[in-house]
């Protein structure tokens, strides 16, 4: 089956229709991971009341790992897309092949470092009693991550190519995997061992496997490894290996500095005791589910604004940001609004009481209020990303994570009010990062010295 984009159009236009047919299939395909993520908390919130709350912490772990995919596969589709934008789809074989081999080097680092390294850590931050299950989970929880990663990076060429409309098919097989392996495995179903907590991790395991095995095998079904004559060589390549790192470096970096930081904020949590932990993980999964479509605009904001660049188009950046901005608020503000018309039946599918879902309600309010500001602030900030100045990314991020820390340790350690101020966090965190990449944006100083002159 030949692909719709000709190996010679991949050039995008700024309309409402473009940024919808790429958007909305990464919407899917974002939603159904988080689909992922809150059935495993269902799972283990009906398995174990405490493995709801220690799989908040072992999952925010994980996620800085995770989200090192995350940079790189935003690097990877900004040099995917500027070379698309400039008419030289050729180098796409190479970028993704570079690509690999640096996110294999990267896993084997996270892996060795989770055996050997996060044992000692996590002993002094974890409470005792759920040190051996946390570090049992993640053990095995990270032997996914290269899957994860070899994932990432096929779905970084469909999106760059325009051909995102692919990417559920690999998300589809992967959510129902994990369903199938939480049910078979967590409780011990069907002759399957009874694993609890580690259950969880093993069916990840597996179904990142399968998320990997599907993306590129509908890469090869679809044509489009023949048309681009992708994955024939795996040679090292200078040039290409460079510019890679050299985005992708600040990304990965902007990245984990960002979710570390909120595993200090988990870990802050656990001296608030075991329902402050899973009603903050349930919050976890809020975020996820209502920003499926912030982080799908967003990453159709880098891919776009990359593209733009590529065509020397950069008088038309802010007029796209601008108005996938406006898709991001509208959408999100739908997501939020049902999550707030209905939050106790969303707090009863964790299998928690009445008291659990009545402490919850005000700090889901206070989440709903910072997953708005994130709706603009990601859609901005994913702009700078496009230019490829992610240094800038990396310098904002620093600046925000700094107010955020400060704004975390006086809400939990110093002046404690409730759950629902200390969660305030994300709100100063995204108000911040919001005036700081609008404000980069409107400067101009991400514009080539060819379009300096060009007026906003």
């Amino acid at each position: 089956m030949e692909s719709a984009a000709s190996l010679n159009n991949l050039k995008v236009q700024v309309n409402n229709r473009q940024i919808l047919s790429i958007a909305l299939p990464i919407t899917l395909a974002i939603l159904i991971p988080q689909i992922n993520m809150l059935t495993n908390s269902i799972f283990l919130g009906h398995f174990d009341p405490g493995a709801l709350g220690n799989a908040g912490i072992t999952g925010v772990f994980y996620l800085i790992f995770a989200v090192a995919g995350n940079g790189l596969n935003n690097a990877l589709q900004t040099v995917f897309s500027r070379n698309a934008g400039s008419g030289n789809p050729e180098n796409f074989k190479i970028i993704l092949t570079q690509g690999i081999r640096i996110s294999l080097q990267i896993a084997a680092v996270c892996i060795l470092f989770t055996w050997f390294i996060a044992p000692f850590i996590m002993k002094e931050v974890a409470e005792p009693a759920a040190y051996p299950h946390e570090m049992s989970f993640l053990k095995i929880r990270i032997l996914g991550l290269p899957f994860l990663y070899m994932f990432q990076m096929g779905n970084a060429f469909l999106v760059a190519s325009l051909n995102s409309r692919y990417l559920m098919i690999g998300f589809i097989f992967e959510a129902a995997v994990n369903i199938v392996f939480d049910y078979l495995l967590i409780w011990g179903n069907f002759g399957f061992p009874a694993m609890g907590f580690n259950g969880a991790a093993m069916a990840s395991v597996l179904a990142e496997v399968t998320g990997m095995i599907v993306v590129f095998t509908v890469i090869s079904y679809t044509g489009l490894r023949k048309k681009y004559g992708l994955l024939q060589n795996f040679s090292f390549n200078k040039v290409f290996n460079k510019e890679i790192l050299r985005v992708s470096i600040p990304l990965v970096s902007q990245y984990i500095i960002s979710v570390t930081t909120w595993l200090v904020f988990f870990i802050l949590i656990e001296s608030r005791g075991p329902q402050a932990k899973a009603i903050s993980n349930v919050m976890r999964n809020v975020f996820g589910l209502a920003g499926v479509f912030v982080w799908a605009f967003a990453s159709t904001t880098s891919s776009m604004v990359s593209n733009l660049m590529g065509q020397q188009r950069e008088d038309q950046v802010i007029r796209l940001v601008k108005r996938i901005s406006m898709w991001s608020i509208l959408f999100c503000t739908v997501m939020v609004s049902i999550l707030n018309i209905f939050p106790d039946v969303f707090f009863r599918l964790f299998g928690q009481t009445a008291a659990f879902a009545e402490a919850g309600i005000p700090v889901i309010r206070m989440v709903s209020v910072s997953i708005m500001f994130m709706s603009i602030a990601n859609i901005w900030l994913n702009s700078v990303t496009g230019t490829g100045k992610t240094k800038v990314n990396l310098a904002i991020e620093i600046v925000a994570i700094t107010i955020y820390l400060a704004h975390t340790w006086y809400f939990m350690k110093l002046n404690y009010i409730s759950l629902a101020v200390a969660w305030s966090n994300e709100l100063v965190y995204w108000g911040s990062i919001f005036i700081m990449s609008s404000i980069f944006i409107y400067s101009g100083k991400w514009r080539t010295k060819k379009n300096a002159d060009l007026k906003i």
